[in-house]
């Protein structure tokens, strides 16, 4: 578990960047921004600093190498393989989002949307979920995976990461509005993402939901042996989840709505359900792609 423990001390430091360096960076970066937000200043300074760290045990935990990142895979197929799992994980959505609309759990906001406009909304649900699954893959499908199943099997991997996948996304919510921000703004912002954890019952059903996603993402990694399809899924999930939360709310009350989580009102209970029959059918998919499909050729 040595692999596990230098990964939590790495997100340590992160966090400790969010604290730290959060207002410097506000300060530098602020004046150049149309809107500014705090909390995605900090947290990226935070991110800055982990990836710093990262670079200094990569190569100590033998994990600086394309194969160990999740990155083997010959460019062309790499795209190939990610832009069809992009569409399958979107097509898997269309049964929780039927679900949803069958039991009246979300309602809508804002005028409807013409063609062009829904056009727009999906590439930038597209383009949100590449950034947010290429950093969060590479990380934790991709070094993380690699270093703890080489010490504890392949298991230990998917447990492990998926567990700090659930739980870093309930980092980073609170918000600091731009003429509220100080000198100790950043410790503010780590100190109310952290007391989430005080209370875990409250978003049990987030947690859960997130955490099935983690070990299903896991296992694709498992199967295939790279991170092509988890960025793949994992940005087509994100695009889904971008639209819909654009374009509708969770309703407030209902015989149902017990089903959506608060936490961000579309994961819960509901698709925690759906995402165990959406993992039968990746596990199904990607084993008989592992089972036909030839082991990249070596340059």
């Amino acid at each position: 578990m040595r692999s596990f423990a230098i990964f939590l001390g790495l997100i340590a430091i992160g966090l400790a960047g969010i604290a730290l360096l959060g207002y410097p960076a506000w300060l530098v970066i602020s004046p150049f921004l149309d809107h500014p937000k705090f909390h995605r200043i900090a947290s990226r300074a935070g991110m800055l600093l982990l990836a710093v760290g990262f670079i200094f045990v990569a190569r100590r935990l033998r994990i600086a190498d394309r194969d160990s990142l999740g990155y083997g895979l010959p460019a062309r197929r790499f795209v190939a393989e990610l832009a069809k799992a992009i569409a399958i994980g979107a097509l898997l959505m269309l049964p929780a989002l039927a679900t949803m609309v069958a039991l009246d759990l979300r309602e809508r906001v804002g005028a409807p949307l013409a063609t062009l406009a829904w056009v727009r909304l999906a590439l930038s649900g597209v383009a949100t979920g590449l950034a947010v699954a290429f950093i969060e893959e590479t990380f934790l499908r991709g070094a993380m995976h690699t270093a703890i199943a080489r010490e504890s099997g392949t298991r230990a991997a998917i447990a492990l990461t998926a567990l700090v996948y659930a739980a870093t996304h309930f980092i980073g919510r609170y918000r600091v509005a731009p003429a509220d921000v100080h000198a100790g703004s950043g410790f503010d912002l780590l100190a109310h993402a952290l007391s989430e954890f005080a209370h875990p019952l409250v978003y049990l059903d987030a947690f859960l939901c997130l955490a099935a996603v983690g070990v299903l993402l896991g296992v694709v990694r498992a199967l295939t042996g790279n991170i092509a399809a988890c960025i793949g899924l994992h940005t087509g999930w994100v695009a889904v989840i971008y639209v819909v939360r654009e374009t509708s709310a969770r309703r407030g009350a209902g015989p149902a709505t017990w089903l959506l989580s608060e936490y961000d009102g579309f994961v819960g209970w509901m698709l925690l359900a759906w995402t165990l029959a959406i993992g039968a059918a990746l596990y199904w998919w990607y084993g008989w792609y592992r089972a036909t499909t030839p082991a990249p050729a070596r340059s």
